[in-house]
């Protein structure tokens, strides 16, 4: 695949970089980037930088496809990593006609990645791409999940036209369906319907309010390190920490917290494609939102770089295993803690496993979890998984 004629070639000059920082030791130094007639070689690249400015189904946000380019000019300025991966830069995906037509072509080059273990991360634009980016799964037909930071579902609905708040109905309704899970970290309750959080609860979906989440933020890391996809939209932080999305509100995550859950991301040896989504530069102040995306940028390469892919499903030793007994022996949940990271997991039951969900009957979780079960509490996560994969 000649994956240069689906980029436009970075041009150093607009972004002044280049001209103004000549330390050895900044990001942008160290990129491998495709600018005019040079397409760098990906042959042990890890992690890959896509800038997609589509707007065409943006829900009142025009402007935010001009956000690639905000956002590379200041993760250049930041120091790189001293054990830093080779990362490649490989500009702005060319737009189709259509929305659809991007979608489609973005299909292909994000399955491309995923198959020759690349973890793209995709700058948007607007939270729609998301779609595309699990189209790339569903080419694959891999059974994923999906893990949204946003201060609202984006549920929609049939009836109404397709937009970036209202992608998810799109990929639920799907047929044959390769979502087995989606979670959402950091909902506002006056943002979001009580219709869509009843369908929440049917799907047996996770959704964890933004008042949960900052009480102990610990709490959502199991539910990221559940994640092949997370998808970013800035409207989920709040506007004095990210004044640069035009549905940005007084509540919201602040910038230390959205860093630390990309940091979790980058943990996550699970996690195969990030996309941060609805940064609109027209509304920044200081460009202070382009800033705090480069960082978010910086904190998941940051927690890349100390992945240990030490899940039980992926080696069979190095862990402490725990039978917990529940309801007079009505149920056993195992539990595993590795002895290098010292992350929790805990195994679904089942007699026949169906070898399309063979990644999801090994489900990440916490201390809390097991202390649950030991006191004779079947934890919410795990019970949720259980009937997704053996209906009660």
């Amino acid at each position: 695949m000649d994956l240069s004629l689906y980029f436009n070639p970075i041009i150093p000059e607009e972004l002044d970089f280049f001209t103004a920082n000549e330390a050895n030791n900044l990001i942008g130094n160290h990129l491998l980037m495709y600018t005019e007639g040079r397409f760098p070689s990906l042959e042990k690249v890890k992690l890959a930088l896509v800038g997609v400015p589509e707007e065409k189904n943006a829900h009142n946000n025009m402007g935010c496809s001009e956000a690639p380019d905000k956002v590379r000019k200041q993760l250049y300025q930041l120091y790189k990593h001293p054990e830093m991966p080779p990362i490649a830069d490989l500009g702005n995906f060319k737009i189709g006609k259509t929305a659809n037509d991007t979608y489609i072509a973005l299909e292909n080059i994000v399955s491309y990645f995923i198959e020759n273990d690349i973890i793209p991360i995709i700058i948007g634009g607007s939270q729609d791409i998301t779609y595309a980016n699990y189209l790339a799964y569903e080419h694959l037909q891999r059974v994923i999940n999906i893990v949204s930071i946003d201060a609202r579902f984006d549920i929609g609905n049939e009836t109404l036209p397709f937009k970036s708040n209202s992608y998810l109905h799109k990929i639920i309704l799907r047929q044959p369906n390769f979502l087995f899970n989606y979670s959402n970290i950091g909902y506002q309750t006056y943002f979001v319907d009580k219709e869509d959080i009843e369908l929440m609860d049917k799907l047996y979906f996770d959704a964890c309010r933004l008042g949960e989440a900052q009480e102990d933020l610990i709490d959502c890391e199991p539910l990221i390190r559940n994640a092949d996809v997370l998808t970013l939209d800035m409207s989920a932080i709040r506007f004095s920490d990210s004044p640069g999305c035009k549905h940005a509100s007084p509540n919201g995550f602040n910038g230390k917290e959205i860093c630390q859950l990309s940091r979790y991301a980058g943990v996550n040896h699970k996690l195969s494609s990030f996309g941060i989504y609805e940064y609109n530069p027209t509304y920044d102040i200081a460009d202070q939102s382009a800033k705090l995306i480069a960082q978010i940028i910086w904190y998941f390469i940051d927690g890349f770089i100390i992945r240990q892919k030490d899940a039980p499903d992926i080696i069979k030793n190095n862990f402490f295993k725990y039978f917990v007994s529940l309801h007079d022996n009505a149920y056993e949940i195992i539990f595993y803690k590795s002895k290098i990271s010292g992350l929790w997991w805990m195994e679904i039951p089942s007699e026949n496993k169906n070898p399309a969900y063979s990644r999801h009957y090994i489900v990440p979780c916490s201390l809390k979890d097991y202390e649950t079960a030991c006191r004779n509490e079947i934890p919410e996560r795990w019970f949720q998984t259980l009937k997704k994969i053996k209906p009660i």
